[in-house]
């Protein structure tokens, strides 16, 4: 039963019987057939039926909820053994927003230090990127947004607060200043993250606030492309407070808070809310309040 629940959610993920089975590491016909015999046992069709996939019936939407809590209930069951046996170990997969990439060796180093049986991957996704990963069980945390957009049924720990900055190149008109404004931000040239990703909104969003629309003349979903860009001294940028901090900007560019308003959002872990969890995600929500707690005291 559990191997045909993984077959169906992975049907329902590709949304392709052919890709379905390559994730699963089985022929197409066996994933069909497994389909098959599992709406027989339960009794309702769960996929619209057609020369390829049409999406699910009303019952597989609601089969698909239940085979999720099943499955990652079989999955932490085997996990929780394991940890019995062997002590901590395994591959810990974590989806983080892009500017809190720089953050991460704050979490993981202390935490393989405890648990060097535990290895990881670490990807850089968007914040609603994180939440359908979550959700279909694909990663096992996330780093993303708290306070900003909604987030669903999910366990959340606090790491810290981002404020932004303006990261300018020394000869810049504001770059001798020791603030400045949204509004004055807003007419320079900028190189922002793409709309996708929820730093981009929050900054729209602040923007707007103050009755400015920015229109940036770069626009990336990578870091280190902003950051090669800056570094040019024709650009700048908007970008965290923490994050500017870790990478520990020098001459010539210059870090500058933005204020009116002084702006602030919640970054944390994010976990999907069950209990128990897995052994390895207890210990990383455990080693992500310890580290809530020393980024908390210094401040």
């Amino acid at each position: 039963m559990i191997d045909k629940l993984e077959f169906f959610i992975a049907l329902a993920r590709e949304e392709h019987f052919g890709r379905a089975a390559e994730m699963s590491g089985v022929t197409q016909p066996t994933l069909s057939a497994a389909i098959k015999q599992l709406e027989d046992q339960l009794g309702v069709m769960l996929v619209k039926r057609g020369s390829r996939f049409q999406g699910l019936t009303p019952e597989g939407t609601q089969v698909l909820a239940w085979a999720r809590r099943i499955v990652g209930d079989a999955h932490s069951m085997h996990e929780e053994m394991r940890a019995a046996r062997h002590g901590l170990s395994g591959r810990i997969r974590i989806a983080t927003i892009p500017t809190a990439l720089a953050m991460m060796p704050r979490l993981t180093t202390p935490f393989r230090e405890k648990h060097p049986g535990v290895t990881f991957s670490i990807l850089s996704r968007t914040s609603i990127e994180i939440l359908s990963l979550l959700g279909n069980f694909e990663i096992d945390a996330g780093i993303t947004y708290l306070d900003n957009e909604p987030l669903g049924r999910v366990t959340s720990v606090p790491l810290y607060t981002e404020r932004y900055q303006l990261i300018t190149a020394a000869g810049n008109p504001y770059s001798t200043r020791r603030a400045v404004t949204w509004a004055e931000v807003s007419r320079m040239p900028l190189c922002l993250l793409t709309p996708d990703m929820q730093n981009r909104r929050i900054i729209d969003q602040h923007l707007s606030e103050v009755g400015e629309q920015v229109r940036p003349t770069l626009e990336s979903n990578s870091m280190i492309v902003l950051f090669s860009h800056i570094r040019t001294g024709k650009w700048s940028s908007i970008m965290p407070l923490n994050l500017a901090e870790t990478l520990g900007f020098a001459e010539p560019i210059r870090a500058i808070p933005i204020i009116d308003p002084d702006a602030s959002h919640s970054v944390g872990l994010v976990t999907t809310h069950r209990e128990p969890n897995t052994p390895l995600v207890a210990a990383l929500v455990d080693e992500a309040m310890s580290l809530a707690r020393i980024l908390q005291a210094e401040k």
